[in-house]
């Protein structure tokens, strides 16, 4: 496992302070149970953490929050746990939260259950890449929001659901975290995973443009702004050939080249 360098020191601070600030926030039903990986799979997420570029960055791929399946199990984005042991070489211990639905219980390594989004994405990462220090030499992933949210029923309700008095706070919480990371890292590309992600990142952009310049200048962010075809399984489009159509989206963008897997 790669040891904590400037870098990584960065994005572990950085998380440290999202995952206190969001355990701050209140929520109310039909959110219940909340899920915060940052907190009960700490060494997890540190450890992923730790495997950040420490040179030039191409892209930082964004998804929205930790699936039930995925993150809140292995506190990885996109973490599907099979994936998250073989390719990413990660198997630390996960706690549980303080809360826990008993229709979502958190079993770690252990859990059973596959999620169909980290799978599709992580494994077309192992496709084209072949070793996972071959995709960390330019490239991320992370998530915008830390948090599962979840009604009594075990029901995941995603942050865009949630109300505007509640969605706001953590808005800013996740913004802040978001622009932290973008500024570490300074990739030459973000790459948003649906149009959530594509969202978020638009909104810190032009707040960046608003905060760091004067009115009559044009500001210009050092990363371009794409977008991909979400892998969840609640989209028809995505169960028809994902890999081969983020495949030529990104290729397309020039985010990859079409010749990652060759030596």
């Amino acid at each position: 496992m790669p040891r904590t360098n400037a870098r990584s020191r960065a994005l572990i601070d950085a998380a440290d302070r999202l995952r206190d600030a969001v355990d701050r926030l209140n929520f109310a039903p039909p959110v219940t149970h909340i899920y915060n990986p940052l907190r009960y799979a700490w060494k997890s997420h540190q450890a992923y953490l730790r495997m950040a570029p420490r040179g030039d960055v191409n892209a930082v791929f964004l998804g929205m929050n930790p699936g039930p399946w995925g993150m809140a199990q292995t506190g990885v984005p996109f973490g599907e746990i099979q994936l998250v042991k073989d390719f990413l070489k990660i198997n630390e211990p996960v706690d549980r939260p303080a809360l826990e639905n008993p229709k979502r219980p958190v079993e770690g390594f252990d859990c059973p259950r596959s999620e169909v989004s980290g799978r599709r994405l992580w494994g077309y990462f192992r496709d084209q890449f072949q070793t996972a220090q071959r995709f960390f030499d330019e490239h991320f992933v992370t998530n915008y929001c830390p948090l599962v949210f979840m009604e009594s029923g075990g029901r995941n309700r995603t942050p865009d659901k949630l109300p505007v008095g509640e969605r706001l706070p953590l808005q800013q919480c996740c913004d802040q975290h978001l622009r932290e990371v973008l500024d570490i890292l300074r990739p030459r590309y973000v790459v948003a995973v649906g149009t959530f992600a594509e969202a978020c990142v638009k909104r810190c952009r032009d707040g960046l443009a608003k905060s760091d310049a004067p009115k009559s200048s044009d500001v210009t962010t050092p990363w371009s702004l794409v977008r991909i075809l979400h892998p969840s399984p609640a989209s028809p489009a995505a169960n028809r050939d994902w890999a081969g159509t983020v495949h030529r989206q990104l290729c397309e963008a020039a985010v990859l080249d079409g010749k990652e897997h060759t030596t």
